[in-house]
């Protein structure tokens, strides 16, 4: 059967498009088109059946190591069947789990939730109507169950810290652990999948703003300083900043998973980079 050899599994906004990028450029390893073919978590695309994702590895080469990447996997509670359908098949899977600040992640999510037009009210509120935000950087939480069913050894957990200040070291790691040394970070790759606009889509988005004949049209018929008013009045003006109150909850929360996760992967001091906030109180 052809089954990836090893799967990005999250989490979500924490550099697995860039390092799903960096994974697809070398050679002798494979990457999915779609990066997130979401196949063992999402109840319609498993719908399409086993042979629809095999075909997803069919362009490898010959000796590829063929992978991919889909954070739906490590979304729990939201797709709690992603690691069973997983393990039915594949038996020996080498996992990867990104993780960042949680802190920075919840705000990152919440933006990324804006701008796809599924969250509207401001960062407090969605906090309590999205608990989602919060369990995704819970990141012992979601990745325990995988480590259980298939050992440390075959999970490896990056830092996205730490792949910003040594992308190169992050490659080598990656490759030691597929058995592929030798990786070459890719600079002319730069970040991939950075929410650097943060503009809210709306319905009809791709047709509309996507489209060149719509381009083209509106360039022609809308003057450029209402255009300039249009588009500010769907971007997202600063960051969000979580308030004090909501800093201090979720740094306890997310205190309390980084203990455990600590204690699942002991010698890895390179993980505390994403946990800066807690040592500047």
């Amino acid at each position: 059967m052809a089954l990836p050899d090893y799967i990005i599994v999250g989490a979500m906004k924490c550099g697995t498009s860039t390092l799903a990028a960096q994974l697809g450029a070398q050679k002798g390893l494979f990457m999915t088109d779609p990066k997130e073919p979401n196949f063992f978590s999402d109840d319609p695309v498993h719908a399409k059946g086993i042979d629809w994702y095999e075909r997803l590895f069919d362009a490898a080469e010959p000796g590829d190591l063929k992978g991919e990447a889909s954070t739906h996997y490590t979304k729990y509670p939201t797709y709690p069947e992603a690691l069973d359908r997983l393990a039915r098949v594949i038996t020996q899977p080498k996992l990867i789990y990104m993780i960042r600040n949680p802190l920075a992640r919840a705000v990152s999510h919440y933006m990324h939730e804006w701008s796809q037009g599924v969250i509207s009210t401001d960062i407090e509120q969605a906090l309590h109507s999205h608990p989602e935000i919060e369990a995704y950087g819970c990141y012992a939480a979601q990745i325990t169950p995988w480590v259980e069913r298939f050992g440390t050894d075959n999970v490896l957990v990056l830092s996205m810290e730490n792949m910003q200040r040594n992308p190169q070291g992050i490659l080598d790691q990656t490759g030691d652990f597929l058995g592929r040394p030798g990786l070459v970070w890719q600079d002319d790759l730069g970040p991939v999948n950075v929410s650097a606009e943060r503009t809210r889509r709306f319905p009809l988005h791709g047709l509309l703003v996507g489209n060149p004949v719509a381009t083209a049209l509106r360039r022609t018929l809308v003057p450029q300083s209402l255009r300039d008013r249009i588009k500010a009045s769907r971007q997202m003006q600063t960051r969000p900043v979580l308030s004090p109150a909501q800093t201090a909850r979720l740094t306890e929360v997310y205190t309390a998973d980084y203990t455990r996760l600590k204690t699942l992967f002991p010698d890895r001091p390179d993980l505390d980079l994403s946990y800066g906030f807690l040592h500047h109180g």
